[in-house]
């Protein structure tokens, strides 16, 4: 038997697949505790001292943002030099042009971090309860990252974050998918790009084999690496939203239920992206 052939003996066999899938697990919850680690050591150290040397707001904010965007490169590197995942992103020149207004489905909790290690000037939406916890609530303030929350203050926010040529990354979900389920939208997308009027940059994420999604532990890992995809689609404009309705209101329940069926679609089949890691 050549060495080529042992190799593949070797990995096939079930005492391989048994110890790489416990090199997975403990792999994941070092990936996680590092996060965690990262999270308070910039709440902590990293922001305050960019505080003192950076007393402009506006200037704190934008390093922050660029700070936690290198981060999060950082980790998925990580991920992956590990063994616990691999990526790939179709579209980065779409992706990196400036002033955005990004969205994205929501099948996995790395999502986030995959979309924003691609972005190094942009802000993002995020859930409240972020800001309660003690690994996300310093990165989360630094950055300005807006509260994912139903106000007029936070439309206003998300507008105000595109008018000064930023780009803004919303999961219109809310919240990771179920698998299978097909998802609700709420209008606050809608009415973001239409008080805007600014054009929506959907983003298409797998994750196969399907891990880390709603209800599921961290720890119950797949049988191999998972790999995320990202294709970003052309941008989809929002006047012939407004021209053909009366009112605001109707064109946001309309570009809402055309967002749903677009997300869920798309995110139900998957094409091939450009390789990268």
């Amino acid at each position: 038997m050549n060495s080529s052939a042992l190799a593949t003996a070797v990995a096939g066999s079930p005492v391989f697949g048994a110890l790489n899938r416990i090199w997975r697990i403990f792999a994941t919850a070092l990936s996680f505790s590092l996060f965690g680690i990262g999270g308070l050591i910039l709440g902590l150290l990293v922001f305050p001292l960019m505080a003192l040397l950076s007393p402009n707001p506006a200037v704190l904010r934008r390093r922050a943002q660029y700070t936690v965007h290198l981060s999060f490169r950082l980790f998925l590197e990580f991920m992956c030099r590990v063994g616990v995942m691999s990526y790939s992103i179709d579209g980065l020149e779409r992706l990196r042009k400036p002033g955005q207004l990004i969205i994205a489905n929501h099948p996995s909790l790395i999502d986030v971090v995959a979309l924003i290690a691609f972005l190094p000037d942009s802000c993002c939406v995020v859930k409240g309860a972020l800001t309660r916890n003690p690994f996300t609530r310093g990165p989360v303030r630094a950055a300005g990252y807006v509260l994912n929350l139903d106000s007029v203050d936070f439309i206003d926010q998300c507008c105000e974050v595109l008018a000064r040529g930023q780009s803004l990354v919303i999961f219109p979900e809310g919240t990771r998918s179920t698998p299978g389920v097909r998802p609700s939208l709420r209008r606050g997308t809608a009415n973001i790009a239409l008080r805007s009027g600014c054009p929506l940059r959907p983003v298409i994420i797998h994750c196969e084999p399907s891990t880390l999604t709603k209800g599921l532990p961290w720890y119950a890992v797949p049988k191999s690496r998972f790999h995320v995809s990202l294709r970003v689609d052309p941008e989809i404009t929002v006047r012939p939203y407004l021209e053909a309705h009366a009112n605001t209101s109707r064109a946001a329940r309309q570009l809402t239920s055309d967002l749903q069926d677009y997300l869920w679609r798309e995110g139900q089949g998957a094409r091939p992206a450009a390789k990268i890691n």
